[in-house]
């Protein structure tokens, strides 16, 4: 997993007609297939959402299709903080007209990955992250992210795309590890209050003492 400003250093690194890219896979949760069969009338910017209901699969050949299972057709909601970045990237790269692909390569053409891996590669290595990251991973990133915001089971797989509970039950349970950390980390903070605190108190009680042992005299 990515941590958001790894995810923003790799946006920045990356040319900019992929920077848009890189931030819907991680906060819209998407896959490769997903990403490169969009079209500008299922991404929905004023309400902040997207729909999946196509995508691409490289079989030698570009093919275009239908997600796989029901559940992977989808209304993915979207974070207000990426929304200028995507209305940019439709104003300066998108395709033209509704069925326009919203990611296309240099020369207008759809996307491939064998195409994709060389900007992709440049990009991580001017981010100073490891060349093992692949895009596969901001898609993970946003799964955690939408866990450790509170996203409950049923939330998740709907986000994910997924029928199935295996998945998103992964990152509840990195959440509920997360969570741990947090309240063992809390109580160490609680522990060292009391016993500052406690610390004072003794003092002051010493020095009242000590004070009234003078007052008092010999």
């Amino acid at each position: 997993m990515l941590s958001v400003p790894e995810v923003y250093r790799l946006a920045d690194a990356i040319e900019p007609r992929y920077r848009a890219l890189v931030l819907l896979a991680t906060f819209g949760n998407l896959r490769w297939g997903k990403l490169a069969g969009l079209r500008r009338r299922n991404l929905d910017l004023d309400n902040r959402s997207v729909r999946v209901v196509e995508t691409v699969y490289e079989l030698g050949q570009l093919v275009k299709g239908t997600p796989k299972s029901a559940a992977s057709i989808r209304k993915v909601v979207l974070p207000e903080l990426i929304i200028p970045e995507l209305q940019r990237h439709l104003d300066r790269f998108a395709a033209p007209g509704p069925d326009g692909f919203v990611f296309v390569g240099v020369k207008g053409g759809q996307l491939r990955r064998s195409n994709f891996s060389k900007p992709w590669a440049r990009a991580l290595a001017k981010a100073g992250l490891p060349a093992e990251v692949h895009v596969h991973d901001l898609r993970h990133t946003g799964n955690t992210l939408a866990a450790e915001a509170g996203a409950s089971l049923a939330e998740l797989m709907s986000r994910m795309g997924h029928s199935s509970t295996r998945a998103a039950k992964v990152y509840l349970h990195a959440r509920e590890e997360r969570d741990q950390q947090l309240a063992t980390t809390l109580d160490k903070m609680a522990r060292r209050e009391l016993k500052r605190s406690a610390s004072t108190r003794n003092a002051g009680r010493s020095g009242m003492q000590r004070a009234r042992r003078r007052s008092n005299g010999p």
